[in-house]
């Protein structure tokens, strides 16, 4: 376990544990993404292809950052949440490019039809996205070059780990000299908003009702 880690996971004691990402947390961090996805809540089904999401918004960054992966682990040793983050947007824009978005394209080439969920972010817009990472690169955020994920099952949520997994990457990048990092947000996820801010994260210009975005410096 790194410092960050273990001065966050407040380790020794009883509960869960955040601890760094190890490779056989990929399926768990996967399913996480999937049952979190729909605002918040349980995104099976929604699309046509279950593995859309996770191949979008969490395994690209354990591939490329599994040192700025941290999960929390219950006390049934089961993986219940993650925080995945990249110190360098730019670099990871570059290497999704060239490494990740042709195999996504090939695995996923066209939209399927609707499903019956509907969802307000569309499987062609998700399809889209996923072979896409230039999307990422706004000129705004070149002072906040970090970006992080962060995804909590209900029965770990309001318990801390939140707070305690932003603080653990945060106290990461910062030791490596990053100076702030960003996230977007889901508008579907109501509760991300006030979560965020309780944190210190402030809204940036850049920020749009369909694709809110916030930044906070490391230290």
């Amino acid at each position: 376990m790194t410092d960050a880690a273990r001065r966050a996971s407040g380790a020794g004691g009883p509960g869960p544990v955040i601890r760094p990402y190890r490779p056989e947390d990929r399926d768990a961090v996967a399913r996480i993404c999937l049952l979190t996805a729909a605002g918040g809540a349980d995104a099976t089904g929604v699309y046509r292809d279950d593995a859309l999401m996770p191949e979008v918004y969490a395994l690209p960054y354990v591939v490329y950052a599994p040192d700025l992966a941290f999960v929390v682990e219950g006390d049934d040793g089961r993986v219940g949440g993650y925080v995945l983050g990249v110190a360098d947007t730019a670099g990871f824009i570059d290497w999704y490019a060239r490494e990740w978005a042709p195999g996504f394209r090939e695995r996923h080439p066209v939209a399927g039809p609707p499903t019956v969920h509907r969802p307000a972010y569309t499987e062609a817009q998700l399809v889209a996205d996923g072979g896409d990472p230039e999307r990422m690169r706004i000129p705004e955020l070149d002072a906040y070059p970090a970006h992080l994920h962060i995804d909590l099952l209900p029965d770990l949520q309001g318990r801390g780990l939140g707070r305690r997994l932003v603080d653990t990457v945060r106290t990461t990048l910062a030791d490596r000299g990053v100076p702030a990092l960003h996230l977007g947000i889901d508008p579907a996820n109501v509760g991300a908003r006030a979560f965020y801010e309780r944190l210190g994260f402030h809204e940036l210009p850049s920020s749009t009702p369909d694709a809110p975005r916030f930044g906070i410096a490391t230290r």
